[in-house]
């Protein structure tokens, strides 16, 4: 533990608060395309779609990990995984859940909550066999989140699949994994200052019987609102 609590590093300055005004749109899946395409137009992170999930069983203990996001539109946010894994058993409880991108490097974060969904058996087909091989044949390999004695059963039984599935052979997909939408219903836009009075936007929506209150609320795109929320 020594020294950690002195580890300090710069952030952004005075002149570089975000505030609404520097907005590239005030719909939020336009702003979050902002920002990811000029997070992975000047290259300033190696995988700029790489996000934590967390997702909480129905009596509410959470868990987080990171996937990969593998598309992003108007109706949501997609990743793909084995739906017997830990985060699909408590999505399947659940289906709230929270996304969050993080960009070290320009002291980014967005985070989105959403109600996960699977999408179809035929649009997770699609994806999977676009993958390379190795990592279709590494889908029906790894039982997610289940206990095994040691690394050598993974080692074994991927061996046997590449023997099996080698050449032309298909590898079938398991009806066991496949892709979650995310369909949000909040975002939030915050950039780090180095004072710590760090900028945050909001996206969401009126809940039933709130009313407009221009004194902390302004307009966005397509019924949300924004707002900003202190530090």
């Amino acid at each position: 533990m020594a020294g950690i609590s002195g580890i300090r590093h710069p952030y952004h300055g005075i002149e570089n608060v975000f505030d609404i005004s520097h907005l590239a749109s005030r719909d939020p899946l336009l702003q979050f395309t902002a920002w990811f395409d000029q997070i992975r137009e000047n290259k300033a992170v190696e995988e700029p779609n790489a996000m934590a999930v967390a997702t909480a069983t129905k009596s509410g203990v959470p868990s987080i990990r990171m996937v990969l996001c593998k598309e992003f539109d108007e109706k949501g946010f997609l990743f793909f995984t084995n739906y017997g894994s830990k985060k699909g058993h408590e999505l399947d409880e659940n289906p709230k859940c929270s996304l969050m991108f993080y960009w070290e490097p320009v002291k980014r974060q967005v985070r989105i909550e959403g109600v996960a969904e699977k999408i179809s058996a035929e649009k997770s087909a699609e994806y999977f066999y676009s993958r390379p091989k190795d990592s279709q044949i590494g889908a029906i390999v790894s039982k997610q989140s289940s206990v095994i004695p040691d690394r050598q059963v993974l080692d074994t039984q991927l061996k046997e699949l590449q023997l099996q599935y080698s050449g032309n052979a298909s590898v079938p997909k398991p009806d066991y994994w496949g892709g979650y939408l995310v369909r949000p219903y909040e975002y939030e836009f915050w950039q780090g200052q180095t004072n710590r009075l760090h900028d945050r936007l909001r996206f969401r929506k009126l809940n039933d019987g709130e009313s407009f209150d221009e004194k902390l609320m302004q307009k966005g795109d397509n019924g949300w609102i924004i707002e900003r929320l202190s530090s």
